[in-house]
């Protein structure tokens, strides 16, 4: 697949071919979506806490005698029933952490890629310098390329006066090509790739990067 390369002035500079086992490869909705739940639950901290009683200060102490007063048996103001008691079946810590195959995971970028690329969403640079951080160029640059559409900036390497022009945009992201994961590809409109960034994905998720 072949598609057009831009400057940031919006004029077609040249063209590049997408490699086609990167960008062309069959869409499994399916293999996405698992990618996507288990980032998601990756990303959880799983750090709620409740006390059982065990962990409630106090109550070591049985509030009243077994029998004679007319009451119900109770043997410490801490059970569950009373007030400032501990939690009974609410949440503990504990990992979310979902295991997904590396295989599978970068099968499902490749198929994220496809459907962005089947839609015709993938927007190739020749180069994306700036000389100082501009956030008002790089909002223009990138309403000239793709309108009002939301886009995510795809870095060979670190570029601190890029991101610090994207940084403050409500519509835009830029992360580091080799850090390209399932979630942010479905949560921006169109994929944005200087040339030495999409060289970066064809090595990763190509042939020669690792299991297909």
């Amino acid at each position: 697949m072949r598609v057009d390369v831009w400057n940031l002035q919006g004029q077609k500079v040249d063209t590049v071919e997408l490699d086609s086992a990167v960008f062309e490869a069959p869409v499994k909705p399916d293999l996405i979506l698992q990618a996507l739940v288990r980032q998601q639950a990756n990303a959880r901290l799983g750090t709620h806490a409740t006390k059982t009683r065990s962990q409630v200060r106090g109550g070591g102490r049985k509030p009243w005698r077994q029998k004679g007063t007319g009451r119900a048996r109770q043997g410490s103001i801490r059970a569950a029933q009373w007030v400032g008691g501990g939690k009974i079946h609410t949440p503990h810590p504990r990992s979310h952490d979902l295991r997904m195959p590396i295989k599978m995971r970068r099968a499902a970028l490749r198929s994220a890629l496809s459907a962005k690329a089947a839609e015709a969403r993938i927007v190739v640079l020749d180069e994306l310098k700036l000389e100082q951080p501009k956030t008002k160029e790089m909002a223009q640059a990138l309403t000239r390329l793709m309108g009002g559409d939301s886009a995510l900036i795809l870095l060979a390497t670190e570029d601190t006066i890029v991101e610090k022009s994207i940084r403050n945009l409500a519509r835009a992201k830029a992360i580091r090509a080799s850090y390209l994961n399932v979630r942010d590809l479905l949560g921006f409109d169109r994929l944005v790739m200087p040339l030495p960034a999409l060289a970066l994905i064809h090595k990763m998720l190509g042939p020669a990067g690792g299991p297909a």
